[in-house]
């Protein structure tokens, strides 16, 4: 028995070593950032510009490797069945490492369990619109009058659980109102469904809301951050418009395959945060309405752990089903 504990721990000993030895020659050759999405959007769009500043500080390509499919499941699972060896990451967003996992309680990955947490990047908060035909030009007018009159407003949404839809679902809980869901394919056909009167509201991404917010086609209510945006300054946060505390911000952030030596991932992480804090990118994503978020790989894991814990509450309550 001794010779065997022996040899074992040897082994480990001997593994221990390796990885040690693996992670200060890290990388010797390119790293795939896997974007579970397709190219031209928010993920991709964030993906490429942290690839290209991780490059410098790795010394070694950094390819954006997109695997789009089943709003970003496909990809995530791919890169959680990785290699955790460093060369595989994952540039992710809420849904698919959070609002999936509270929506599908079968997916073939599991989060965070299955991926090492490298560090957040940004936030982006959504903005509540409405057509100008609704007589609210506030929160607290929006609640009253959706008290006044269940299920009379509709509010369209990029797709059964998706985030914006999910934001309208805690809105009517927090709020006790009663709306109907009208899902588009997309966030362009939602969108137009508000400004032509099709649909009372919509929460909207910031970016693609403001040409109808600057033409008038669609009116601002609310922000869904706890601070205003610097897009839109004069809108008040929905927190402080009768429902304190609602927040909702669509996470952006970098993981690894779980098992990655924490060497590694420490390394990442040191390289990630230099790579946001750079001039040249925070001017970037911050033009888009985006607020920056440092933090540590522990930190991301609690953002994880305690969004997954509040969406799924979300869902149980508003009975949404995963049959889409």
């Amino acid at each position: 028995m001794k010779a065997r504990a022996g040899l074992l721990f040897g082994a480990l000993a001997l593994i221990a070593v390796i990885q040690s030895a693996n992670a200060q020659t890290y990388p010797v050759r390119p790293v795939r950032m896997v974007v579970p999405f397709p190219p031209g959007g928010g993920t991709d769009v964030i993906g490429r510009l942290i690839a290209q500043k991780l490059a410098i500080g790795l010394g070694q390509q950094v390819i954006v490797d997109n695997r789009a499919g089943a709003a970003g499941r496909l990809g995530t699972e791919q890169a959680a069945h990785a290699s955790p060896d460093g060369y595989t990451l994952l540039m992710t967003t809420t849904t698919s490492i959070i609002t999936a996992p509270a929506l599908f309680p079968k997916l073939p990955y599991r989060s965070p369990q299955d991926f090492a947490p490298i560090g957040p990047i940004v936030t982006g908060a959504m903005v509540l619109v409405a057509h100008p035909s609704v007589p609210a030009r506030s929160v607290k007018a929006l609640i009253a009058l959706a008290k006044q009159h269940p299920r009379d407003l509709n509010f369209a949404s990029t797709g059964p659980g998706d985030t914006n839809h999910l934001a309208a679902e805690l809105f009517q809980i927090r709020a006790g109102v009663q709306m109907v869901h009208v899902p588009y394919k997309g966030a362009a056909p939602a969108t137009l469904s508000v400004v032509m009167g099709e649909t009372s509201l919509m929460f909207s991404n910031i970016v693609p809301a403001m040409p109808p917010l600057t033409s008038g086609k669609v009116l601002p209510l609310g922000i869904t951050s706890l601070a205003r945006s610097p897009m839109l300054p004069a809108v008040l946060p929905i927190a402080e418009q009768g429902l304190p505390g609602f927040e909702v911000e669509n996470l952006y952030a970098l993981l690894a395959p779980h098992g990655t030596p924490a060497e590694i991932v420490k390394r990442l992480s040191n390289e990630l945060r230099r790579a946001v804090q750079s001039a040249d990118i925070r001017e970037r994503l911050q033009a888009d309405g985006s607020r920056i978020v440092i933090g540590t790989p522990e930190e991301l894991e609690k953002i994880i752990v305690t969004e997954i814990a509040k969406w799924t509450d979300v869902i149980k309550t508003a009975g949404i089903k995963a049959d889409f």
